[in-house]
Parts: structure tokens; C-alpha cells; sequence
């Protein structure tokens, strides 16, 4: 009789080791189930690998005209007719800058950075083709016909509806308090008689929109202050680049500004706040943020919710960032420097998939410069500064940032990549007809310039602001 071996063992499968289930069988069972698996994998990435190349696909002709660049930009035509021989001995020695055109009040080509009302942008009166186009520029007036009066603004996207914020410029006032050292750290090659014009404080105006053209004007929903000259507000003193929040946790609107005295020796941030996104908003405060001078800022809302501050200090030769507390109504201990000894102005912020992108501008008054773009893979940074973004015009133009200073970006829903890019072109002698400088914004392939940390080697997509003369937002931007 033969005899059970009792030190035989069963194997996890359920088989007796000397039973004659094969190890090869279990094992082919096993590789079948993962090509199972596998063929699933390629079948559905196939689906969705297809619809990302229709996506794609819709994304490049909904965007290939914003990025043909436009080579035609500024130029002042030649003298007409032959100048005397009295006339050319008087001639100056070196012909007049582009630049020095534009400061120029006088300047026989002002038209050209400054076109009349003439060729103003008028959605009461535009129809057909001439519907929606934004003209770099032009003169922009709201639903009421009148000049849209919103510098230095920042935005608020809403479900059906936008709305902007910003400065009202109307009412100029003779002024001859200002220095050069007073008004933007150190400038030199600002003269007094330059900026013998400021603006009094008349308020925060707010303007709405469903399609990013037409707008409709909500009135000012910060007003100045006219009789106490201790107010923040009061109307001799300085309220720039107002920008607006939403917190979630609150409800409430929170609304950040530059704040500052005649001599821009204030240097502050105003926090005011509202139940609604066209006001009226309650002043709280002002205050040097972190203990530190603020001039030009911006206010940065993360996908999480968590707000954080960006401002110019120390003379405007850095930039500090810093996140707000969580009601948005102060700024917590935390900051950090960024862009130390680069002398940046002007920040504006946005993300792109997990990477943080801005927008900087020289420091030289009212006088336009070169823009900067910066990427970091935290708010916080470091940031790496890529280079000059604009791409068309002419060289003088790309280097002035078309002649205007950034103010916002404004990511489009539904075109991944594309963005607007807002900026100011101030005209200084006579603020209150300041122009809007909006032009469509990619970002995308390779960084064409190596940057400042990664030992050459780009990390992240060349960021680029397409000039053009005339353009309109690709049908089916909103989804």
C-alpha cells in the first residue's frame, strides 16, 4: 500500500506539489491577463490619443492667424519734399528716436501711437466683419460711448460674464512735486518737465462684459476722498493697478492696490472689500507690506485657493512674493526675493498646466521698455527670467513692449495655451487719453533662450505676445 507523503505542501494556486498542475500553465494564465489588460490600455489611450489630436488640431486653426506675426510696426515716414540748404545746416545731428517721438506731446507722429477718435473702437456702432476686432491703441469707448477709463486693470472672470477694474484718469491737474528719484527708485533719464502731469484721485472704475469687447461702464466702485487730506483716498495723493479676487470661503470680493502720497514716498498696498464684483467696495486699510516699500503690484489667486501678493521694493530693484491670509485681507509673515538686482516693475501673473509664468516691465516712468518673461515651478520661486516675449513690429517696437506696460494676463477658457495679454500704453502728457495695449499670448515649444538657473538647458515653453494691427478672438474661445 503505498504510503502518503506527509511533509507534501500546497502551493498558493490550490495544486499539490506533486500533483500535475503546471507551473507553465499558471504562468501563461498570468501574461494572458496582462496582455488582456494591455490590448484595454492601447484601445483606450487610442480614443483618447484621438481626441487629443482633434483638440489639437481645433486649437492650432482656432490660433494659426494670432500667431502670424505682423512685421509692420512703427516707423515715421520720411520728411516730404527736399528740406533747404538753410533748413539741412539746422538739422539735428542724430535723428529723432522712435521713443522720443512718443514722450513727444508735439510730435507730428503722435497720431501714430495715439489714432483720433476718429478710428475709436465703437461695439455701439461696429457690424459685420469690424465685430469683436481689437485695434492696439485705438481708443476703446464703453456702451455709452465714452472712453473706457480702466488703467492698470486687473480682471474677474465670472460664469456667463466678466468684469475689469481699474484707475479713472479723467480729471488732470498741473503737478511739479515730482522728482526723478521720488517717482521710480534712482530713474536718471527722466526729466521733471516729463511728469509736470498726475491724475487726482477719482476712484476704481468697473466695467463689464460677456464677449470681452463690449463694455458696459458700472461706475466707480471705489471713490476718492475730496475733503480729508488724511485719507488714503485723498484725491492729490496715488491709487494705481487695482485688482480684484474672489473668496471662496467668504464670499466676499477683495480688492488690491498700490497706494501712495504726491511724492511716491508711501509706498504701500489698500485693501478694500465687497459683497458684489461691481462694488461698491469698503476701503479697510493700507500698509508696507512685510515691512517693506510697495509700488507696482499684482495679486495672484492659485488653483487651490490660496491667494499670494507680488509687488516691486527696495527702490524697485526686486520683486516680493508672499501668500495672503486666508480671508485675502493681509498678508501672512511668509516672502520671499525674486529677481533681486534685475529692476522689475509691472508683474503679471498666470499658470500654464503646473508651471507659473510672468510678465515684467522695466522701470523707466512713463517711458515704455523691454518686457521680460519669467517661469518657476513654485509662486514662491526662484523664477528664471526667458527672455524678451514679443514677437512682430519692428525691433524698436518689440523692445518698448509696443510701446505699452503690462497690467494682467487672461487665460481663455477652452484654448489651452492661449491667453490675452493686457497692457497700458500711457501716454504722459495727458494720462486720462491712455491707451489699451491687448494682444493674443502663447505658450508653447521650446524656451529659445537659456535661462538663469538650469545651466543652459530650457526648461519650460518660450512664452509669446504676437503684435498686430488687427485681430479678433478665435470663434468659440468661451467653449
Amino acid at each position: 500500500m503505498r504510503m502518503k507523503n506527509k511533509y507534501r505542501k500546497s502551493t498558493p494556486f490550490g495544486c499539490n506539489a506533486g500533483s500535475r498542475c503546471s507551473l507553465s500553465f499558471v504562468v501563461w494564465g498570468l501574461v494572458g491577463c496582462v496582455l488582456l489588460l494591455h490590448l484595454y490600455s492601447l484601445i483606450s489611450h487610442g480614443d483618447k490619443l484621438e481626441g487629443s489630436r482633434e483638440f489639437h488640431l481645433n486649437h492650432f486653426q482656432l490660433t494659426r492667424e494670432l500667431e502670424e506675426t505682423q512685421d509692420e510696426g512703427f516707423q515715421i515716414p520720411p520728411p516730404r519734399g527736399k528740406r533747404s540748404p538753410r533748413a539741412a545746416k539746422r538739422r539735428p545731428k542724430r535723428p529723432t528716436t522712435l521713443i522720443e517721438e512718443f514722450l513727444d506731446e508735439n510730435s507730428q507722429f503722435r497720431h501714430l501711437f495715439f489714432p483720433d477718435q476718429g478710428t475709436a473702437i465703437d461695439p455701439m456702432m461696429e457690424a459685420g466683419n469690424d465685430s469683436l476686432h481689437f485695434y492696439p491703441g485705438s481708443m476703446w469707448l464703453d456702451t455709452d460711448g465714452n472712453p473706457i477709463q480702466a488703467h492698470g486693470e486687473g480682471f474677474c472672470m465670472l460664469r456667463n460674464w466678466g468684469c475689469t477694474t481699474g484707475t479713472e484718469k479723467t480729471r488732470m491737474v498741473p503737478h511739479t512735486m515730482l522728482t526723478k528719484k521720488e517717482l521710480h527708485g534712482g530713474l536718471t533719464h527722466l526729466s521733471v518737465t516729463e511728469l509736470k502731469i498726475k491724475v487726482d484721485i477719482i476712484g476704481v472704475s468697473c466695467y463689464s462684459s460677456k464677449d470681452l469687447w463690449t463694455w458696459k461702464n458700472e461706475g466707480v466702485v471705489l471713490a476718492g476722498e475730496e475733503t480729508d487730506l488724511t485719507h488714503d483716498l485723498y484725491k492729490l495723493n496715488v491709487l494705481e493697478r487695482p485688482k480684484v479676487i474672489y473668496n471662496d470661503k467668504t464670499g466676499k470680493y477683495v480688492m488690491w492696490m498700490h497706494i501712495d502720497d504726491t511724492n511716491y514716498t508711501k509706498a504701500s498696498v489698500g485693501v478694500a472689500v465687497s459683497d458684489y464684483p461691481i462694488g461698491p467696495f469698503d476701503y479697510l486699510y493700507s500698509k508696507q507690506p512685510h515691512g517693506f516699500d510697495s509700488r507696482d503690484m499684482t495679486i495672484f489667486k492659485d488653483d487651490d485657493g490660496v491667494a499670494y501678493l507680488i509687488y516691486s521694493s527696495d527702490d524697485n530693484s526686486e520683486l516680493h512674493i508672499g501668500p495672503l491670509t486666508d480671508d485675502y485681507l493681509d498678508v501672512t509673515r511668509v516672502m520671499n526675493r525674486v529677481l533681486v538686482g534685475q529692476h522689475r516693475e509691472a508683474p503679471a501673473l498666470f499658470k500654464y498646466e503646473r508651471t507659473y509664468y510672468m510678465i515684467t516691465s522695466g522701470c523707466t516712468g512713463w517711458s515704455p521698455n523691454e518686457a521680460h518673461a519669467h517661469a518657476a515651478e513654485s509662486v514662491m520661486g526662484p523664477w528664471e527670467t526667458m527672455g524678451n516675449p514679443c514677437i512682430g513690429g519692428n525691433k524698436v517696437s518689440r523692445d518698448t513692449t509696443f510701446f505699452a506696460q503690462s497690467t494682467y494676463v487672461l487665460p481663455l477658457p477652452m484654448l489651452h495655451g492661449l491667453y490675452i495679454f493686457m497692457a497700458d500704453r500711457w501716454n504722459p502728457a495727458a494720462l486720462n487719453d491712455s491707451r489699451y495695449v491687448w494682444l493674443p499670448m502663447t505658450v508653447k515649444g521650446a524656451a529659445d533662450k537659456p535661462l538663469d538657473y538650469n545651466f543652459g538647458f530650457p526648461l519650460w515653453p518660450r512664452v509669446s505676445i504676437f503684435w498686430h494691427k488687427r485681430w479678433k478672438l478665435p470663434n468659440g474661445w468661451n467653449g
